[in-house]
Parts: C-alpha cells; sequence; structure tokens
C-alpha cells in the first residue's frame, strides 16, 4: 500500500462509501446532487459513478493502481463539473445556492486532481504538461480556493438554514454562522491569491471537519436525521477528505506526494 497522507487515506475512503452507498440505493448520492432531468439513462449512470467511487477509492490505497484510479477518478470529476455544474452558473437561479453545488463538486475535482500530480507516472508528465507538474498543482489549490467563497455567502444569504444546525449549547447563534461564513470567504481568497494559503486551507479543512464533527456526528448518532440531513453529513465528510488533500499539498513545494 502507498499512503501519500492521512489526507490521502481519508479521501480514498470517502469515495469506498460513496461508492458502496450509491450501488446500495442504485441512485446518485447526495454528493453529485442535484443531476439534471435531461441526462439520459439516470439508474446507468447512478451505477457507474457509484462503481467509478468505489474502484477510485480502492485503487487509491495500492502503489500499482494509483495512478490509474486517481487518473480516472479526476477525469470524471472534472467531466462532472465542467458537464453538470458548470454551465448552471449561467442559467440558474439562485446564483449563491448554484455555486455551492458547484464548489462543492470542485472541492472534490481539487483534491483528485492534486492525489493526480503526486501518482502521475513518468509517461504522464510529458504528454499532460501542466495538468501534471507544479503549474497544475497552483490551478487546483486555486480551484479550491474559489470554490470557498459561495460556502461563506451561503452562511449570509441562508442564514436561518445555518444558524439551525448550530447545536443549542453554543451561544451566539447568529454571530457564528456570520463568523463560520466570514472565515470560509477569507480562506478561500487567500488560497486563490497564495496569501498564508497554507494555514488558510488547513484552517477550512478544520472548520468542515469541525461541523461534521459538531453538527451532524450527534444527530446521525441519535437517530435524529432525515435522508436530506443524512445526505448532507455524507458531503461534509467528502469535502472535509477533498479539502485535507489539498491542504496536504502543501507540506512540501514540489508536485510529488509528500512522505508518509
Amino acid at each position: 500500500m502507498r499512503i501519500a497522507s492521512w489526507g490521502h487515506a481519508v479521501f480514498a475512503a470517502s469515495m469506498i462509501a460513496l461508492g458502496v452507498m450509491g450501488l446500495v440505493t442504485g441512485d446518485f448520492v447526495a454528493m453529485w446532487q442535484p443531476v439534471p432531468k435531461w441526462l439520459p439513462a439516470h439508474h446507468v449512470l447512478a451505477y457507474l459513478c457509484a462503481l467509478i467511487s468505489l474502484g477510485s477509492g480502492i485503487g487509491l490505497l495500492w502503489r500499482r493502481s494509483a495512478p490509474v484510479a486517481s487518473r480516472v477518478l479526476f477525469a470524471s470529476l472534472l467531466v462532472w463539473l465542467v458537464v453538470l455544474r458548470l454551465p448552471n452558473l449561467f442559467y440558474q437561479t439562485p446564483l449563491v445556492l448554484v455555486a455551492w453545488s458547484f464548489g462543492s463538486t470542485a472541492v472534490m475535482v481539487a483534491g483528485a486532481w492534486v492525489l493526480y500530480i503526486w501518482f502521475a507516472g513518468e509517461r504522464d508528465r510529458p504528454r499532460l504538461g501542466f495538468i501534471t507538474d507544479a503549474r497544475g498543482l497552483r490551478i487546483a489549490r486555486a480551484l479550491f480556493g474559489l470554490s470557498l467563497i459561495p460556502f461563506g455567502l451561503a452562511h449570509f444569504m441562508y442564514l436561518d438554514a445555518t444558524t439551525v444546525l448550530i447545536p443549542n449549547w453554543l451561544p451566539w447563534h447568529v454571530a457564528w454562522a456570520y463568523l463560520t461564513g466570514t472565515a470560509f470567504i477569507a480562506a478561500g481568497l487567500a488560497v486563490s491569491v497564495g496569501v498564508l494559503a497554507p494555514l488558510a486551507a488547513a484552517l477550512s479543512t478544520l472548520q468542515m471537519g469541525l461541523f461534521g464533527l459538531i453538527v451532524w456526528v450527534p444527530r446521525v448518532v441519535a437517530g435524529t436525521v432525515n435522508d436530506f440531513q443524512r445526505g448532507e453529513f455524507i458531503v461534509t465528510c467528502a469535502l472535509t477528505a477533498g479539502a485535507w488533500v489539498v491542504a496536504d499539498s502543501y507540506r512540501v513545494a514540489s508536485a510529488s506526494p509528500p512522505p508518509p
């Protein structure tokens, strides 16, 4: 096995979990929703996405299969982002909610891109140029940074939906919503322009992880979540994993993977 970092391991585990859930439900898990109605063969494509998630997640855990697994996963997520998310920014409303969906997919693309850069073989690098070198790594980080901004804006635009999730034992719910929203926006800008980017990436990952731990884990354990909320918990876990990989990429200055 070749585990490059904790983020790599968590990302692989999250893809395995998403794949298993997709196969069990026979539908797109919350991470890939919403799926446009015009897309043909929904059930077939849902199973295909689940198999890609499961196979790529397992493949990322082995040295020989990691390059192929990361390549397939990166290509699949990039197609999803460009074909099913990017066009929505130009004709669907509300823009913040649409941008949030774009950003959630972009986080996963950025994480998969970093892994592909780490594990790309010697034959891949000359053929694919900037995609697999340090320039590609900078683009992946910038994409991650931009994806954080709609997360923060959503806290302001959907304040009621944000504050209701904050546990009762925490005071000043509105203040926490504004604080975390501002933190996402500030971190996104910092990562995008490269100012205190390693710290911003690490803190945004920590914020996502704490959100899952404080908000969702107690509810899931208590069995008080509905299907939609369970999906939100899954999304939070997946986004934390993707962000963790990007944060790990700052541990070294090159495009090679960090030591275990």
